[in-house]
This record gives structure tokens, C-alpha cells and sequence, in this order.
């Protein structure tokens, strides 16, 4: 398991999908669920995105956007559009509502209609404390061209959602998360961009396997001195071009990790002791475990479980 597979795995589109093949200017939807996560790509035509802060965006056939919640935003036809805002939510499919005749196909485009385009949004709810850690790499919004890796994905959606047979919302759901992987990744990887240290990181020979270990097993007793030796290189070399790169040492990267998982574990395995969440991230003593936990989260995990709890309920 890679870092950015690690951080992925609490992301997965789910029924979220609505599209449109019938938007003819002018037009003007709201997408008022603030959904943590949304992933907006245009089939055909074009539009603009506007979040709630910050400046409209442009998006054009098989250009992507990803807005970053919990603020909603409107896709327009024009910035400056006369269109009253139609409300849309997750389940916005009906003609009245935006949406479009087909919740399944989508088959009604009106050909040679240059004003309509086709949108494609997933709205992607986000859990836990792992997947919080890639939303906290990403602005409010960001913006990838046509041309990328995301383009086959973009042939797919375009055949899948012309027509109309079971199964399709699964594969809709999918090709959702891999366009998502595609367009964060080339995002990431923009020439004169900020991809977080540990994207990075991924592709040094020795850091990235060191990484890919510790996410592989991170219950497993680590030592500087034994991921050096999986890695290949001294101790002393490992310590510097991990700190170099990561801006940290390695056990202290491992002992973050190790509370992301168990900020987690508490919340999603209620019944779980205290004592069973410290085994399952590499602790054999609870006490060391709680000390560590409130040293890195400000709160002892029975307090932690307990906010979190509060929180769900409100």
C-alpha cells in the first residue's frame, strides 16, 4: 500500500452521480450539499464553475475540477448568467430540478444544440481521520486541462452514460473514482505545483520504500535500524532523507500514522477496547498507547471516542 492509496481508501463514489445532457443556456444549478469532496468534468459544451469564495472557474469538454467542501458552489453557463439558481442536491435528477428526463442513460441529447453541455458531477462523502489527511493537501478548488491520463476515463463515462442497462451505476461509480485518481494525480504532478511532501516522497528510492512499508504493516515493532535494512542504506542516511523530505523522522511519521488509524478504529469499531485499538496499531501496552494518543490528538482516546460521538449525534 502506497501513501496516496492509503489516504484514498475512505473516498469512493457511491450512487452520487448527476448528469445532464439537456443544459441549454441559460442555466445556473446550485450544488447545495457541501459535499466534502465533489468532482465536476464537462462531456461536451462548456461552463464555468463558481464556488461560494473565490473566483469562477472555466470548464470546458473533458476539463475536470474538484471542489473541496463543506461550501457549495454553482455551475453557470456564463459568470455573468441571467439564470435564476436551481437548488441540487445528491438526488437532483429531475427535469425540474436541473436534472434530465433518464436517471439511467442520459440518451436525450438535443443534437446540434451548441449551447448544451453534459456534466458530470461525483459527490463524494469522506470518512474518518485517514482520508481527512489527503482533503487537507487540496485548495477550495482546483483545476485540471483536457489531454492527461483522465481522458480514457472521460471516453467511458461518455459511452456508459448514452445508454440505459442494469449494472450502470456501479460502473458510473467507478469510473468516477478513477477519473478522481487521475485528475488528483496530475494535479499533484503540475509543472511548478505544491504536491505535499509525502507525494513526493513516494518516488525517492529510499524514503518511498521506507513509506511503503510502514503503510504496509504499521503495527509492526519499526526501528530506524530495521527500515534501514528493508531499505537498503545506513541508519544515518535513512534518518536524513527522510527528515529532508518529509520533514520529519521516520518513528515520528510512524507514530502520526498509527494515531490517524486509531482515531479511526475508535470511532467506526465501538465495541473495541481501548486495549484491543492499541494492539491492532502496534502498542502491547494501553497506557502507552493513551499517552501517545494525547500526546499527538490533545485528547486520550476514551475522550476522543467520546467527542466523536457528540459530534455524530449533533
Amino acid at each position: 500500500m502506497d501513501v496516496f492509496g492509503d489516504l484514498f481508501r475512505g473516498i469512493r463514489a457511491h450512487g452520487s452521480l448527476f448528469g445532464s445532457t439537456t443544459l441549454t443556456a441559460p442555466w445556473a444549478l446550485h450544488f447545495v450539499d457541501g459535499a466534502p469532496l465533489t468532482l465536476c468534468t464537462v462531456l461536451d459544451g462548456s461552463g464555468w464553475i463558481v464556488p461560494d469564495d473565490g473566483p469562477p472557474e472555466p470548464l470546458g469538454a473533458y476539463e475536470t475540477v474538484v471542489v473541496r467542501g463543506p461550501g457549495t458552489f454553482l455551475f453557470v453557463d456564463t459568470p455573468d448568467t441571467t439564470a435564476p439558481p436551481v437548488a441540487c442536491g445528491e438526488f437532483c435528477s429531475a427535469p425540474e430540478q436541473g436534472g434530465t428526463t433518464h436517471r439511467l442513460g442520459w440518451a436525450d441529447h438535443r443534437a446540434g444544440d451548441t449551447r448544451a453541455a453534459t456534466l458530470i458531477v461525483g459527490a463524494y462523502p469522506v470518512h474518518g481521520e485517514i482520508s481527512r489527511r489527503l482533503l487537507d493537501a487540496l485548495p477550495v478548488v482546483l483545476r485540471v486541462e483536457a489531454g492527461g491520463t483522465g481522458d480514457a476515463v472521460l471516453d467511458h463515462l461518455a459511452a456508459e452514460v448514452a445508454r440505459d442497462i442494469p449494472g450502470q451505476q456501479v460502473v458510473l461509480d467507478r469510473l468516477l473514482d478513477w477519473m478522481l485518481v487521475c485528475t488528483l494525480r496530475e494535479w499533484f504532478d503540475r509543472p511548478g505545483g505544491e504536491a505535499p511532501a509525502w507525494w513526493a516522497a513516494q518516488r525517492d528510492p529510499v524514503v518511498g520504500e521506507a513509506l511503503r512499508l510502514l503503510h504496509a504493516d504499521p503495527a509492526a515493532p519499526w526501528t530506524v535500524a530495521s527500515l534501514a535494512e528493508r531499505t537498503g542504506v545506513s541508519r544515518a542516511t535513512l534518518a536524513k532523507r527522510f527528515a529532508d523530505l518529509l520533514g520529519e523522522p521516520p518513528l515520528t511519521y510512524l507514530t502520526r500514522w498509527r494515531m490517524t488509524l486509531a482515531a479511526d478504529l475508535l470511532v467506526e469499531q465501538k465495541s473495541a477496547t481501548v486495549a484491543a485499538v492499541a494492539r491492532t496499531v502496534g502498542y502491547a501496552d494501553p497506557f502507552g498507547f493513551s499517552a501517545a494518543f494525547k500526546r499527538v490528538r490533545g485528547l486520550n482516546p476514551t475522550e476522543f471516542r467520546r467527542a466523536a460521538a457528540g459530534v455524530a449525534a449533533r
